[in-house]
């Protein structure tokens, strides 16, 4: 193998970050499930987010954009498994997002009666570590054994911290559907692995190697296919979504929210497995993407228009802003693969925003109906200020870092597939702004129809909302979303690492008119060696 574009851990930082960011965390869980104090949990759990944000702050300050290929990377082979990590523009922006949303998880929790529960608290830590592993894994089969674990912990806060009576059914309908979706990745890894076996190379499911491969698969199409539906689950692309809506209304806010990262990890994994293995595939394939994007766009905004529950219109809204990504990759230029990642990260950071503020909402109001709601403008405005904040993020407006991301997809796509379809694009955004505005008229400025007043503190009450918290949520959120949204030239760099990388090592189909000579997304480390 080719380690020309790798760069080793011990060449750049001063201990192995990728996998003690990942051991941090699920050490802190079992630390936290054997204690038995809360309080004593609660410190273990903070003390062990703030050492993975610093570390992922210490990340992105020793991550060299202008360095090509893959860094930080890690290894450990032997007869059984090979263990191997590393990072690149794609994935690197995920890790401190995921940090930063597990400690607002945490503090959420402390405005519930779930501070006192050390269960609760140590699968919000396995969730993030399994994220992290998720991010940093660069082997097809690790890549999966991390999906497959992260169920572990959404079906254990749902059914224990979920909301309403029929949280059994929400587990049924998410194992249904993702174990589906598990069963189609692990067929399509396992055809792509032994297919390039069958062209003459060894048995291996590393990332590196199979972005290699250079011969034609046999079953291309299939392993397409398998592992495009098996990600579009996770994602959630239409007509595969069935199991967002029902989760965002009965699941836990505080699990939900840091799950919105792990619904971007389907949009990183069809960037990192499955354009650049089955490029040729991808490419021939590229209308029905394209249509299922745009019917995506314009079902979830229309269906986000039709809910009375707010939970559910976040998440018909998610579903609305995942057709635009997925159309954004398949672009199949630089700028179309900028703007999917910079949005990913927007959406994520936003719509957890606009999620925590409908959860201290709901501890106040008892109801996520938007019909029962009105004036909570009164109640907080802390609470009205992360939502407007976090709602003109996802509209994409100037100031936030929606705003060069779209810029970013919506050139891309106008380079890839013309005026029309991103007129489209555009026109699906006006209706989730509309969504978005509408609701946040109909909740915080709106005369309360059926709910009379706003909710009062009652500060002898230890199980009401904590205002203070409140205010550091959305001081964090808001925070991050406007300083980012004015200064995105260092996190769009660090983008292109990524895309500059694939730019520089791809050589395949350089005669090939329909694609864009300098912008191609395909990875070939062997022609580069050449």
């Amino acid at each position: 193998m080719d380690y020309t574009n790798i760069t080793l851990w011990s060449e750049t930082a001063v201990f192995p970050l990728l996998s003690l960011m990942t051991l941090t965390p699920l050490l802190a869980m079992v630390i936290v499930l054997f204690l038995s104090s809360s309080a004593a949990a609660l410190r273990v759990g903070f003390i062990s987010t703030i050492l993975t944000i610093a570390m992922s702050i210490y990340l992105l300050l020793i991550f060299d954009a202008d360095l090509p290929g893959i860094q930080l990377f890690e290894q450990v082979q032997n007869i059984a498994f090979t263990y191997t990590v590393g990072v690149d523009g794609a994935s690197v922006l995920f890790i401190p997002l995921t940090a930063i949303l597990t400690l607002l998880a945490l503090i959420y929790t402390l405005t519930t009666r779930r501070s006192a529960d050390r269960f609760h608290i140590a699968c919000l830590l396995g969730y993030e570590a399994i994220l992290i592993g998720a991010f940093v894994s660069m082997n097809a089969m690790q890549f999966w054994f991390w999906c497959v674990l992260e169920l572990v912990p959404l079906v254990l806060i749902t059914l224990r911290t979920g909301s309403g009576q029929n949280r059994r059914w929400v587990v049924a309908l998410l194992m249904q559907h993702w174990g589906s979706g598990l069963l189609m990745l692990l067929a399509g890894f396992l055809l792509l692995g032994f297919g390039v076996m069958g062209s003459g190379e060894i048995l291996s499911f590393d990332w590196l190697f199979l972005s290699q491969n250079d011969n034609e698969l046999e079953y291309g199409t299939l392993i397409f296919f398998l592992l495009f539906f098996g990600f579009a689950i996770r994602m959630p692309l239409f007509p595969f979504h069935g199991w967002l809506p029902v989760l965002a209304e009965h699941g836990s806010v505080a699990s939900v929210g840091i799950f919105l990262v792990g619904i971007k990890l389907g949009i990183y994994a069809v960037i990192r497995f499955v354009v650049p293995m089955v490029p040729d595939i991808a490419q021939e394939w590229t209308w029905f993407v394209l249509m299922l994007g745009l019917i995506g766009i314009f079902y979830g905004a229309l269906l986000a228009l039709m809910q009375v529950n707010i939970r559910r219109l976040l998440a018909f809204a998610v579903i609305s802003h995942t057709g635009m990504l997925v159309i954004g990759i398949f672009d199949f230029n630089k700028y179309g693969m900028e703007g999917s990642i910079l949005l990913s990260i927007a959406y994520g950071l936003a719509t957890a925003g606009m999620l925590f503020s409908i959860g201290m909402i709901y501890k106040r109001t008892h109801t996520a109906y938007i019909s029962r709601l009105g004036g909570m403008f009164d109640a907080s405005a802390a609470i009205a200020v992360l939502f407007v904040i976090s709602a003109l993020s996802t509209m994409v407006m100037p100031g936030t870092p929606g705003f060069d991301g779209a810029h970013l997809l919506i050139e891309g796509t106008i380079k890839g597939h013309g005026w029309l379809v991103s007129i489209a694009i555009l026109f699906g955004n006006v209706l989730a702004a509309a969504l978005l505005l509408r609701a946040f008229q109909q909740i915080f400025i709106a005369a309360p129809k059926r709910f009379q007043g706003p909710y009062k503190y009652k500060t002898s009450s230890s199980s009401n909302p904590s205002p203070r918290n409140e205010r550091i949520i959305a001081g964090v959120i808001c925070s991050l979303l406007i300083g980012i949204g004015f200064h995105t030239t260092p996190w769009i760099r660090i983008i292109d690492q990524n895309v500059d990388y694939r730019t520089e090592l791809h050589s395949t189909y350089e005669d090939k008119p329909y694609m864009d000579k300098g912008n191609a997304v395909h990875i070939n480390i062997k022609d580069n060696k050449e």
